[in-house]
């Protein structure tokens, strides 16, 4: 899953960073408010962590421009303000979730996972393409009703394709799930995942688009 952590406390976002990182999230770091509302113009995360003291806008305005592009997309507020009419602002602006600081890392990692939880039953979380099932829930992929061992990039780049049966995935939208902002990519990692599938699934249930990218098909 993909986090958009908006966050102007240097420490507090590395330390985030790394446990989410660690924890299977891929994070993208922004601590400017207006760099944020522009980041999700451009492409939406699966989830916001959203800090409202930010140095060039309230928060609040950001969760605002955030709920103009999506009603639905998940978004945790992180906050020093802790008064009770803080926190109703911040619901009833839209956000899902709201964590005061200080907070304990444990807490954020489990509203997350109810965040993802949420999405998966969204997206269904058994999706079923031919023989291949995959659970997002449970993050098993089985064949003929046999599992099969995958790594956790080859796990998402299979539930990329399968969530979006039909329709091409880029190389780049794959690498966006996959990989944070400035996180060093080979050129050819995509290629290397979609290489390591193919010999687990079965025959053409994956396939190129040359110059394109690639695409599972529905039916």
């Amino acid at each position: 899953m993909q986090v958009l952590l908006i966050e102007d406390d240097t420490a507090l976002a590395e330390a985030l960073t790394q446990t989410l990182t660690h924890k299977g999230f891929t994070v993208n770091h922004l601590a400017q408010g207006k760099l944020a509302i522009q980041s999700v113009k451009m492409e939406l995360p699966d989830m916001i962590v959203l800090d409202l003291g930010l140095p060039d806008i309230d928060g609040i305005e950001v969760l605002k421009a955030i709920r103009q592009q999506s009603s639905e997309l998940p978004v945790l507020l992180l906050t020093a303000r802790t008064s009770l009419e803080d926190k109703v602002s911040g619901l009833d602006r839209g956000a899902d979730d709201y964590l005061a600081k200080p907070f304990e890392v444990d807490e954020l990692l489990a509203r997350l996972r109810v965040f993802e939880r949420r999405a998966s039953t969204l997206k269904h979380a058994g999706l079923t393409i031919g023989t291949v099932t995959l659970d997002s829930a449970s993050h098993q992929v089985s064949v003929a009703d046999k599992a099969v061992d995958l790594s956790r990039r080859e796990f998402m780049v299979l539930k990329a394709l399968m969530e979006n049966a039909g329709r091409v995935q880029t190389r780049d939208s794959l690498e966006s799930k996959l990989y944070s902002w400035g996180e060093e990519v080979a050129s050819n990692t995509i290629e290397v995942h979609i290489h390591h599938l193919r010999k687990k699934l079965p025959d053409n249930f994956i396939q190129t688009l040359r110059g394109i990218g690639y695409i599972i098909k529905s039916s």
